[in-house]
């Protein structure tokens, strides 16, 4: 069976219009302010139902993700729509509907005073490429991968929920070489945003192909302001992360690492030379670091990154394709590595018969030791695996019964 991966489609919707509640809620259902925590926690699984249409996954909250059961039988919140995809932020929890070409809801939900998911508001959205937490506000980027050549950046207020401020982007001029920037995430890195982009060609048959494979390229932008500041070049590896897909991480002591895939195409060949690897920022530059250069596709023997999941302490959860010195394979392999010390491991406990797993919502405390990353096997349904870095090794832990697991996330209540 061919491994599915959570990655988005080419587009997604998110906010764009607040215009007041969905009609089922009143005014005085909607919260949009902080309210006093007790310090417990709860998990939202998002598991997308086996055997539905018209149902994108079912919203679950579970007490532990180390072991027990949940159900999409009769269980959790139904979310509509073929596709959603998650963000949590200033403790709320946002589903954000794919609409398909058309606008679409943005779901907001906090856990009440008894840790129940509750719905705070929907939102009429806008068509966009990226979705991400900066400050208090999700940041979201409508990035055209043809035709216009400018790409719109919206601040979302996380609290309440309407757009206050916005930045038109030339990504044609931003790229200079003749292609289009193409925005593959974005990261707060101290008080600034950083925006990754892959170059691409813009146009069919190959609007993601390019002639440009081996470098990289992240643009510096004031926050709030949304001015373009500078762009941080490098030649020794690929562009940073992937369509969709997080490649920039700012760790705990202000130094943010870019993993990339050296996943680049041209008309559908793989075409990058450089390896896989990690490059450095350090805190308070605009630059990468020369000295600094984790090879992580030599470390491995030929394997290339497919996704990282952060733990903290400059720990890190790869994903990796599961052939070396290819971009295709039919399950996953992962590894811990270290970018402070550049060590790396394998993980033990991994499942073979791999059909899917979580990329872009995977939870950690950040303890530098521990991340849940679900996933799902041919031969035993959905689990979220409980990683221990410390010994390299996975365990199953929470079992969701009826559903796929698409995304982990923790709320405070």
């Amino acid at each position: 069976m061919k491994t599915k991966f959570i990655l988005p489609l080419l587009s997604l919707s998110i906010l764009t219009v607040f215009s007041g509640c969905d009609k089922e809620l009143d005014s005085s259902e909607v919260i949009d302010v902080d309210t006093e925590l007790t310090g417990a926690t709860k998990f939202v699984i998002s598991a997308t139902p086996i055997g539905t249409s018209g149902i994108a996954d079912y919203l679950l909250t579970a007490n532990s993700l180390e072991s027990g059961m949940i159900t999409t039988q009769g269980n959790g919140i139904e979310q509509d729509g073929s596709y959603r995809y998650y963000l949590t932020h200033k403790n709320r929890f946002f589903s954000l509907l794919y609409g398909q070409g058309n606008p679409g809801a943005v779901t907001s939900y906090r856990l009440d005073g008894a840790g129940k998911l509750t719905k705070l508001t929907n939102f009429q959205s806008e068509t966009v490429q990226l979705f991400a937490p900066i400050k208090d506000d999700v940041l979201t980027i409508k990035v055209p991968r043809s035709g216009n050549e400018f790409a719109t950046m919206f601040r979302i207020d996380a609290r309440k929920y309407q757009i206050v401020g916005e930045q038109q982007v030339n990504i044609v001029k931003l790229a200079g070489n003749g292609e289009r920037a193409h925005f593959t995430w974005a990261t707060q890195v101290g008080d600034k945003l950083f925006a990754p982009y892959m170059s691409i060609k813009g146009a069919a048959p190959d609007a993601f192909g390019t002639a440009y494979p081996d470098s990289s390229w992240v643009a510096v932008y004031t926050y709030p302001e949304l001015k373009l500041e500078k762009i941080i070049r490098d030649n020794r590896t690929s562009y940073i992360g992937a369509y969709f897909t997080d490649g920039l991480v700012e760790t705990d002591n202000g130094d943010a690492y870019a993993f990339s895939f050296a996943a680049a195409t041209n008309g559908g060949i793989p075409t990058s030379k450089n390896p896989s690897a990690v490059i450095r920022i350090n805190k308070g530059t605009t630059e990468f670091d020369k000295n600094y250069f984790f090879n992580v596709q030599e470390i491995s023997g030929g394997y290339h990154i497919a996704g990282q999941t952060y733990l903290g302490k400059g720990i890190f959860i790869l994903q990796m394709y599961p052939q070396p010195n290819s971009l295709a394979g039919t399950a996953r392999k992962f590894a811990v590595v270290d970018v402070i010390s550049k060590s790396f491991k394998w993980v033990t406990g991994i499942p073979a018969d791999i059909t899917r797993t979580t990329t872009i919502n995977n939870y950690s405390p950040k303890d530098g030791k521990t991340g849940y990353i679900g996933i799902t096997t041919a031969s035993e349904g959905s689990y979220v695996y409980v990683f221990d870095a410390e010994i390299a090794a996975a365990k199953k832990g929470l079992k969701v019964e009826g559903g796929t697991i698409t995304a982990i996330n923790a709320l405070q209540y």
